[in-house]
């Protein structure tokens, strides 16, 4: 048989989910889907070992329900193996939204455990946050309902049980959450099919292996670090390119894992937007290095590319200082993403014209009134790693700010070990960084929700919460340091 044309898979796609929300809806049952493609080979590999990448479906934000449940994926057309899936699929379904609608989402959990759902980088009251005190447990339902208030952005939601986001994160749940405003659409950015979101994982090269959790001793202490790169779930990826310019959306969901991209021709990367939506004005950057939990957004013109071209999204190596006798593949190059230019793409028109010299409008939240430090120490004795030498209470609060005070926190790095830190329930802007790469790159400008610390950096944010008030986390994102610990609740009085 023929293979289908795209329109006819994205229409199936779209039944196939819709199907899953109807049923939820109606509390029937939910069959076990599988991810990665339409059949259960799902994308098969090349003769260079690389599969296509796929992109995730989409649901809207209002009245989109996501189900948590045990499935199987198929890697690089090996056997089914054993996962943990949104509605069947991996990544789970693209939840899209504009500023100034209303979130209705349903949390059905299928699990055999306890879970709950954090919207990564949204801003949004206490308690549809997704603290871990919140976790609801195997047969639950949990219905949230918040206000869509921030800029547009590059958002992702995440399991955050205490103890086990690792697990459920690493087993395949996880998915983008797309939101669109009126200055993002000004700008006429690549769209539709010229509009790649990207999940970055590192998993285990076999594919019987890569969506098992099975962390080592030395994984608690380090963090969970394997040798291949996955796209959307997808082994070793590769993409399809046209004459034209591209939006890339990526988002770092490893466990552990810096990445530092960039293209294998050493063609700058255009970005224009982080964590927090659009940056002040686009930078062209030789490499970007991007944490775990971190975005980036840019744009790649391949208008004059040579037709048969193939180009790699890389991860350059870096260094990072290591604990006498110790070996880590922290840093190790990886290449990330093929990308092969195909047949002619016909007239574009706009699509390559210049950006305006000011994408967004960012305020400075001006001098700080009040200081905190926070130290993130790791040793091996019994893999502790603690905020300020303390290990996370769900039920203690630990810091108090008030709402609408601007303050600076420091975060310092005295270990070997790189510490993205997130904070939940506002936004902020980093201001300095000392020590280790010693510079605040102008990717990092605006708006962000989580700031990478590298090993003996301290690095100094912006930071006011100005929307909500309640009891949010502040936590490093390397999965391992989270769920042993590294975490602590932050009050908004």
């Amino acid at each position: 048989m023929p293979p289908l044309p795209k329109e006819e898979l994205s229409r199936r796609r779209f039944l196939r989910l819709a199907a899953i929300g109807a049923a939820a809806a109606a509390g029937g049952t939910v069959p076990v889907l599988i991810s990665c493609g339409e059949s259960s080979s799902g994308p098969r590999p090349d003769q260079r070992g690389r599969s296509r990448l796929t992109q995730p479906g989409s649901i809207p934000a209002s009245g989109a329900t996501l189900i948590a449940q045990p499935g199987t994926v198929s890697v690089a057309g090996g056997a089914p193996s054993a996962a943990l899936l949104f509605n069947g699929a991996l990544p789970g379904p693209t939840i899209r939204a504009r500023r100034g609608d209303v979130a209705r989402i349903r949390l059905v959990n299928r699990l055999p455990e306890p879970t709950i759902v954090h919207w990564h980088g949204l801003i949004v009251p206490e308690v549809a946050d997704g603290h871990p005190r919140n976790a609801i447990g195997a047969g639950a339902t949990l219905d949230y309902a918040f206000p869509v208030v921030q800029r547009a952005g590059t958002f992702w939601y995440h399991p955050h049980p205490h103890g086990n986001t690792a697990a459920q994160i690493h087993r395949g749940l996880a998915g983008f959450f797309v939101v669109s405003d009126d200055e993002e659409d000004a700008l006429r950015l690549p769209s539709g099919d010229r509009e790649i979101l990207l999940l970055l994982q590192d998993r285990d090269g076999d594919p019987a292996r890569a969506l098992r959790y099975e962390p080592t001793t030395g994984d608690m202490h380090e963090g969970m670090l394997r040798d291949v790169p996955f796209g959307n779930g997808v082994r070793l990826p590769t993409l399809d390119i046209v004459g034209a310019r591209y939006r890339f959306r990526v988002l770092n969901g490893s466990q552990a894992r810096v990445f530092r991209l960039a293209l294998s021709d050493g063609t700058p990367l255009a970005v224009i937007g982080n964590d927090g939506g659009l940056l002040p004005a686009m930078t062209e950057e030789g490499s970007v290095f991007i944490g775990v939990g971190e975005r980036v957004d840019f744009l790649l013109d391949f208008t004059d590319v040579p037709v048969g071209t193939r180009l790699m999204l890389k991860s350059l190596p870096f260094e990072l200082p290591r604990v006498p006798g110790e070996s880590s593949s922290q840093g190790a190059e990886m290449d990330v993403l093929e990308l092969v230019r195909i047949g002619a793409a016909g007239a574009e028109g706009a699509s390559s014209r210049p950006l305006p010299a000011i994408l967004s409008s960012v305020s400075a939240l001006g001098p700080p009134v009040h200081e905190r430090t926070f130290l993130l120490s790791s040793t091996r004795q019994d893999a502790m790693h603690t905020i300020n030498g303390r290990s996370f209470d769900m039920n203690r609060v630990d810091e108090q700010i008030p709402l609408g005070r601007v303050e600076r926190w420091r975060f310092v790095n005295d270990s070997t070990l790189p510490h993205p830190v997130h904070l939940h329930g506002t936004h902020f802007q980093v201001e300095s960084r000392i020590g280790g790469r010693n510079v605040v790159y102008a990717y990092e400008r605006g708006w962000k929700d989580t700031v990478l610390v590298m090993p003996l950096e301290t690095v100094d944010v912006l930071v006011r919460f100005d929307r909500y008030r309640g009891v949010f986390p502040l936590h490093c994102h390397n999965l391992q340091h989270e769920d042993m610990g590294m975490m602590l609740n932050v009050e908004v009085t």
